[in-house]
């Protein structure tokens, strides 16, 4: 990959910031960015009702839900044909914006909006005036009571468990609708009357019963709602999601029916992926004080130094049984297998010494290029998390590839379980081994990036980063080497900044790619061809 500095200058810590703020820009524009033409699949992926869901859903789930529409001879269904007209007689610049935005694509716009909300919600609490930190409740993480609060917020466990039921959903929602499409086989209003020519659009290839547009909308609006329960949040959702729902009509290459019966399909997936994300073991990630007490005595109890919060007023540990949370790609055994295979070095020896060694000499010694590696990977408070960052590297390939919705949304599927799944598995390592940061270690190494309230070990950029890389290979094989050398990099990051020994990310960029493996696995057997 190519590096932004090739001098190593050495610079004082004073000068970080500065350096910090104009290296970021530069990384940001050479780097990241992807405009959204019209969407024009190469392959349409018609066949998609048969592909394999994440739920485990069948279109029999769904005949109640949605009928057979009414044929385009009959009485009603030219009613319909005369409102399209009218809606596209009606046409001004608001509605060809919102033409425009949608027809580069639904799950790609979702995923920006996804990694925005994130960003805006990635901030954790302050102090509260008795010198505590607010915690999430542990009963309603998710807020799904509707209580109000703003907790947990956008971290990286929260927006990786987020982007995959969002993207499961999305997945097992078009599965749906393709297989339904195919079963009806109805003409879109265009193609039944000549007279309707599409505003901007070209003609739909896909049937259109029932409307793709309306199930994305609805099956995303009801998770992103309950993900981001903050007031602007969810008038925004709902303004976007009302832009999809109609677009097609009002371009008239939709009917009415074909989207009211999109809805209802996308809420009633909705519906069955929500019971699992309700009873995942995300209610009980938080924990008690007694609970993160026992942790800190395990740990002593082996012997070992006992990580703990470096924040004056100590702060809880973020998630810290977050290990326990259900995973997509594997069984309960095989993760913690995976997570325990590589124990870390005892902070009482003589190779840990040398590790914390190693770290201290980073810091004491940045130079432009680490540091700019560490800010562009920092991926901190206030941004779209690593999984987050891995989605938007995805998208540039996703839109390259010129693939149909139901294909994209398969994609970010298979990676962000991925990325779930590796969250998971690494916040089980940390809080099975409770391994101390190295500035807990040695208090004069200063790092150049935010310090995590968590335990060390294993890295979660470098298990996220593995994961991720290794399951983009598999869906776009010429872009491996840039993969594995971005993980690579992300891992490197957090050794430069000074948050995390040499073992921390190697370990988890073994664990992670073993979690990208069963993902693969997974992708292998759901008839994608």
């Amino acid at each position: 990959m190519k590096s932004l500095f090739t001098k190593n200058i050495k610079i004082t810590l004073p000068a970080i910031f500065l350096v910090l703020m104009m290296v970021s820009c530069e990384k940001y524009l050479d780097r990241d960015g992807t405009e959204l033409s019209a969407l024009s699949p190469t392959k349409i992926d018609d066949n998609a009702g048969s592909w394999k869901t994440y739920s485990d859903l069948k279109l029999t789930d769904f005949t109640s839900v949605v009928q057979t529409p009414k044929t385009v001879t009959s009485a009603e269904y030219l009613q319909e044909i005369e409102e399209v007209k009218a809606e596209v007689a009606k046409i001004n610049d608001e509605r060809r914006d919102a033409i425009r935005y949608w027809n580069g694509g639904g799950i790609l716009r979702w995923n920006q909006i996804m990694r925005e909300l994130v960003a805006k919600n990635n901030l954790p609490p302050a102090e509260n005036e008795l010198g505590k930190y607010p915690i999430p409740s542990a009963a309603d993480p998710d807020n799904v009571n509707g209580t109000g609060t703003t907790f947990p917020f956008s971290n990286p466990p929260y927006a990786a468990r987020a982007y995959a039921y969002v993207s499961v959903a999305q997945y097992d929602a078009l599965v749906m609708a393709m297989g339904l499409k195919k079963q009806y086989n109805r003409k879109t209003p265009n193609a039944v009357d000549a007279t309707i020519t599409p505003v901007i659009l070209a003609a739909p290839k896909l049937a259109s019963y029932p409307s793709e547009d309306a199930v994305m909308s609805a099956v995303t609006y009801e998770f992103m709602k309950r993900l981001f329960p903050q007031k602007a949040d969810t008038l925004y959702l709902y303004k976007k999601k009302e832009e999809q729902k109609w677009f097609k009509l009002w371009a008239g290459v939709a009917t009415r029916s074909d989207i009211e019966a999109g809805e209802r399909l996308g809420k009633a997936v909705f519906a069955k992926i929500f019971s699992r994300f309700r009873t995942d073991g995300m209610a009980n990630a938080v924990g008690t004080q007694a609970k993160w007490d026992s942790l800190t005595k395990k740990c002593e109890e082996r012997g070992e130094v006992a990580w703990k919060s470096m924040e004056e007023a100590p702060r809880p540990p973020m998630l810290p049984f977050y290990g326990n949370v259900t995973t997509w790609n594997m069984d309960r055994k095989t993760l913690t297998d995976i997570s325990t295979s590589l124990p870390p070095l005892s902070t009482k020896s003589q190779e840990f010494k040398a590790q914390l060694a190693e770290v201290k000499s980073y810091t004491d010694n940045p130079t432009r290029e680490r540091i700019a590696i560490v800010h562009y990977w920092a991926d901190g408070a206030g941004t779209h998390t690593p999984p987050g960052h891995w989605n938007q590297i995805a998208e540039k390939y996703q839109v390259a590839g010129k693939l149909s919705e139901v294909r994209t949304a398969r994609n970010y599927a298979l990676l962000n379980t991925a990325m779930m799944d590796a969250a998971i598995s690494c916040w089980y390592t940390k809080s099975f081994y409770y391994v101390p940061r190295p500035s807990q270690m040695d208090a004069s190494i200063k790092t150049l990036t935010g310090l995590p309230n968590f335990p060390a070990y294993t890295s979660g950029h470098s298990t996220f980063s593995a994961a991720a890389a290794t399951v983009l290979s598999y869906l776009f094989p010429d872009g491996a080497s840039s993969f594995q050398a971005q993980a690579d990099e992300a891992s490197k990051s957090r050794l430069y900044g000074g948050i995390h020994y040499k073992m921390d990310c190697e370990g988890g960029l073994k664990i992670g790619k073993a979690i990208g493996d069963k993902a693969i696995v997974r992708g292998q057997s759901d008839g994608v061809q």
